[in-house]
């Protein structure tokens, strides 16, 4: 029987393990190739993933809510369609037995991984538990028997995170737990940090992304020791010109133009003038980067936020850049990104002007070493030198901060650079056509 291994595919080069979102085939069922068999998710991206190899899935390895490292094999498939029928659950009637004779059942022999799997299957058998709603039935102490009358919400009535924890918020103390604490007296849960929740508290739970993120947050600054630099920069020319031209620019090209593609302009512009920011580190090493990819932060819905990357965006005009940018911003929105759209980035841009935010000192996006963010604009009176002499005049003024990793790049190069993309914002044509 010809067995081909569905291993946990690499997301990027910083990703190490994904979380199993959605099982869509079980074993037994019939798969074709590059046909959608799962999705994952990781700190970067949730995404479906395709089966290597026409075929039956034989063994399914890890289930939803399992992390995996990368490179593990998750499942197999047969691609033998005749040994797949064979170990598919028949129905056998022995041909000499009497036309009233019960016909003999025959189940399909239990896998060799079977064990492997994490689920729990409760005395009737026809039950399964994902590792995560058991951990969750094992911190709360809810026994098998009160377990098994949990209505599932999920496939085939199966129990989920979200029941769990609707069960367990309208869950009545059993005598047992009556023995400890009386009725009338509602004992606070104490978690970890010491933090108790009750009337005047809430206790939320990070969701997944968030939880990653949370991670990915801390390893940056464990890993880098983070300076910020910040410059003001007056940027009237820009502002007027997509004031003026941003009605037209949609009819003709069918794109709305944001201050974020020219944002992503002059960092492009930049990084050409300074390639040592376009850098990572490994160990000793400092890895230089030809490809400019920037990676630009998105908020989603959820309040989280992915990094879709600009590939090569020192090739693209401005309209390829309005293009890229909206493109990416609306299918991260809709959750439509696919891995290669967050993979790759060599710097990263983040808009906190978009919150109303003036200045930032965001953190490094790992491996790159800098990150810059884009302050509010804002009306500012400010010194200009004419020819006539100094005059004060009201100008549309931002502030730019980049936070670079002190390891390789220094005072003269991080300051330099991000001087230079101010340079580039302040210098730009606003008499260009669109």
């Amino acid at each position: 029987m010809a067995k081909v291994e569905l291993v946990m595919p690499k997301m990027g080069e910083s990703i190490m393990e994904a979380t199993i979102l959605k099982w869509h085939k079980q074993v037994g069922d019939q798969v074709e190739m590059d046909e959608t068999i799962l999705e994952i998710a990781t700190d970067k991206v949730d995404t479906e993933i395709p089966a290597p190899a026409a075929g039956t899935v034989l063994e399914i390895l890890h289930q939803v809510d399992e992390v995996v490292e990368i490179g593990k094999v998750i499942a197999i498939i047969s691609t033998d369609a005749t040994a797949d029928k064979a170990s598919s659950p028949t129905v056998e009637e022995t041909p000499s037995a009497p036309s009233n004779q019960t016909a003999k059942t025959t189940t399909p022999a239990t896998t060799s991984k079977e064990t492997s799997v994490e689920t729990v299957r409760t005395n009737n058998g026809t039950r399964f538990y994902s590792p995560l709603v058991k951990n969750i039935a094992k911190e709360e102490n809810v026994a098998l028997a009160e377990l098994e009358n949990i209505s599932g919400s999920g496939k085939d009535g199966r129990v989920t995170k979200k029941d769990m924890l609707e069960y367990l918020e309208n869950r009545q103390p059993s005598s047992t737990q009556q023995s400890v604490a009386p009725a009338s007296i509602s004992a606070p849960k104490v978690y970890s940090n010491g933090v108790a929740s009750g009337s005047d508290t809430e206790i939320i739970e990070m969701d997944r992304m968030r939880r990653l993120i949370a991670d990915h947050m801390v390893n940056s600054k464990h890993t880098s020791p983070h300076v910020t630099s910040f410059v003001e920069a007056d940027v009237t020319n820009m502002v007027n010109w997509r004031n003026r031209v941003k009605g037209p620019f949609q009819k003709k090209h069918g794109e709305k133009i944001t201050f974020t593609p020219i944002f992503v302009e002059a960092v492009a512009k930049a990084i050409s003038d300074y390639p040592m920011i376009n850098v990572s580190v490994n160990g000793n090493q400092i890895i230089r980067k030809k490809s400019i990819n920037i990676g630009m932060a998105t908020a989603l819905p959820s309040g989280n936020l992915i990094v879709p990357v600009i590939k090569n965006a020192n090739r693209l005009n401005l309209l390829g850049l309005a293009q890229s940018v909206n493109d990416l911003a609306g299918r991260a929105r809709n959750n439509k990104l696919k891995p290669e759209d967050v993979q790759d980035g060599t710097f990263t841009l983040t808009n906190v002007g978009t919150f109303g935010n003036v200045m930032g000192t965001p953190i490094i996006n790992q491996p790159q070493v800098a990150i810059m963010a884009a302050g509010a604009i804002r009306k500012k009176p400010a010194v200009m030198e004419t020819e006539y002499g100094d005059v004060i005049a009201i100008r549309q003024m931002m502030f730019l901060s980049l936070s670079y990793d002190h390891r390789v790049v220094d005072g003269f190069l991080g300051g330099s650079f991000l001087r230079k993309v101010a340079d580039y914002l302040e210098a730009f044509d606003d008499q260009q056509t669109v």
